[in-house]
């Protein structure tokens, strides 16, 4: 089951929620259009840092888009 986390008073014009599964060290990102995609091997320091950041745009343009392997869920 996904839960994707929502940070309370930083919403986001690109990212709706973010979730992550430690076993698989998998970061779960689902963007405002829908589209949710799974980054492999993602530290978990980087799914912390993305909770608290301040723009989750800008982070995961920063730190996640092109730097981890991923694929479309649905």
């Amino acid at each position: 089951m996904l839960l994707f986390a929502r940070s309370a008073g930083m919403p986001s014009t690109v990212i709706r929620g973010i979730d992550y599964q430690p076993e698989a060290a998998r970061l779960l990102v689902r963007f405002v259009s829908g589209a949710t995609y799974a980054y492999e091997r993602v530290p978990e320091t980087i799914y912390s840092e993305f909770r608290r950041s301040g723009s989750k745009g800008r982070f995961f343009s920063a730190k996640v888009r092109d730097r981890y392997a991923y694929r479309r869920l649905d």
